[in-house]
């Protein structure tokens, strides 16, 4: 047999429903038949009674007693059923109407006195062999005027009842087992047609695969209730569609970044052992191959850290740094560098200016985006650093002079290996991960990236710390 769990949807639903309503047809049924059964009772006992004051009262109204055993056959046909019990006798002896076709002993009771009304009270239980119920009364009547006193007992068998609710019990497990029945049948079908939806994003979703991200479920055509899951699925597979797209870009432009220093490394390599070469020759060979691995060590050393920033909940130690001193530090540090190409720095932050962040992250990014402002700005102009502060934070600017860029360029600015400028990209030694760590550092810091162009030629790249971190 099959585990619950491993039925379909449909399956149980419709056996559920069958469940609950079998138990309530059931419950419902089981009360008819009680209330049926004691209105049969309370209408059997009052009979009873209503025969045994009629003796009472036919009794009462005879000259003598004798008149009674001269003439039994007149009183028996008149006494009820033939399974019921009617015994006359005088207190103490023998009876002289005995009629009890089932031999039936009466249970002891004491007989209701003269003058008092019979009452349900009054009535005694009994069964019969075949577990059918009876009940038992006696009674005191006098006869006539000469003080004779007559014991009447009396039962009534509910053999009619008995049958009577025989049959409506056995109505009630009809109805119950066909209510069962027409339950699962009609409710698995109900159930198979309001589920086809599911079925439909179900197959739906079997035709999403790596080289099919771009499939959605049909929102349009699942009812309410589906429509947000639908909804929610769809959300997913564009975040899983970005990723894969972005997860197989970022290796692709790896394994571009790596190929050309790996290749230089072998080119050299092969060129040098062409032929016997004297010392000086080894040591050029040595140290452009020193270039290069140190070029693929930089490659390796971001790559690990834009991978600890993506996939590892780091933990960020955050410290106040005074802006105006750390930015003149940085800008004193890169002052030879940009006077090779002709470029000097403006340093624009007030004396007491602090936020709270990482240090040794926040100098990285900050000394990324002046790195990437000498490279790519025009020879003989200014680098501006400014910092501007707000109730929500503190914002530092890096700003230089260069060519204008699209509205494309500046979105994609903070990816993974983006050039923007091949020709540039050509006269630096630039890897294409710098402004992609500046991004990483902060998103850790809950903190935001942005670059805008002005239309003076100016390109501005900010980076926003807020004041809350957490």
């Amino acid at each position: 047999m099959k585990p619950w769990r491993s039925w379909t949807l449909a399956f149980r639903v419709s056996a559920l429903f069958a469940l609950i309503a079998c138990l309530v047809v059931t419950g419902l049924g089981m009360y008819l038949y009680n209330s049926a059964r004691q209105s049969l009772e309370i209408r059997a006992d009052y009979t009873l009674i209503g025969r045994v004051e009629h003796f009472r009262n036919l009794l009462h109204d005879l000259y003598n007693v004798e008149q009674m055993e001269q003439r039994p056959a007149l009183f028996e046909s008149m006494l009820g059923n033939e399974q019921d019990v009617r015994i006359f006798r005088r207190q103490g002896e023998a009876p002289f109407i005995n009629i009890n076709p089932d031999n039936l002993t009466p249970p002891p009771m004491a007989p209701v006195a003269i003058g008092m009304p019979l009452a349900i009270t009054s009535l005694h239980d009994g069964m019969r062999a075949d577990g059918v119920r009876v009940r038992w009364v006696a009674a005191l009547a006098d006869v006539g005027n000469h003080n004779d006193t007559v014991e009447i007992v009396a039962a009534y068998v509910m053999t009619q009842e008995s049958r009577m609710m025989t049959v409506y019990l056995w109505r009630v497990i009809a109805a119950v087992a066909l209510t069962v029945l027409l339950t699962a049948v009609l409710g698995f079908a109900v159930l198979r047609r309001d589920l086809m939806p599911l079925t439909r994003m179900s197959r739906r979703a079997a035709e999403i695969t790596p080289t099919n991200l771009s499939t959605r479920l049909r929102e349009e055509d699942a009812p309410a209730e589906l429509r947000q899951l639908a909804s929610a699925l769809n959300a997913m597979l564009d975040r899983l569609e970005n990723g894969y797209e972005h997860l197989s870009q970022f290796s692709a432009d790896l394994a571009h970044e790596i190929r050309t220093p790996v290749n230089i490394l072998m080119g050299q390599t092969q060129v040098t052992l062409g032929k016997r070469r004297n010392t000086e020759e080894y040591e050029q060979l040595l140290e452009s191959n020193l270039e290069e691995l140190t070029r693929l060590s930089r490659i390796i050393e971001n790559i690990l850290f834009l991978a600890q920033a993506d996939h590892a909940d780091l933990t960020v130690d955050r410290t106040p740094i005074a802006l105006a001193d750390e930015l003149h530090k940085i800008a004193d540090y890169f002052e030879g560098v940009a006077a090779e190409r002709d470029m000097h720095f403006e340093v624009s932050a007030n004396q007491g200016v602090a936020c709270r962040a990482n240090l040794i992250m926040w100098r990285r990014a900050v000394s990324n985006l002046v790195v990437n402002a000498v490279r790519y700005g025009e020879e003989g102009t200014a680098i501006r650093i400014k910092v501007q502060s707000s109730a929500d934070g503190v914002v530092i600017a890096v700003e230089n002079r260069g060519a204008a860029m699209t509205q494309q360029q500046m979105e994609r600015m903070f990816d993974r290996f983006y050039r923007g400028d091949k020709s540039r990209s050509e006269y630096t030694e630039s890897n294409g991960l710098g402004l992609a760590i500046v991004k990483a550092i902060m998103t850790l810091h809950r903190g935001t990236a942005a670059v805008a162009c002005t239309g003076d030629g100016w390109i501005s790249f900010s980076l926003f710390f807020p004041d809350r971190q957490d």
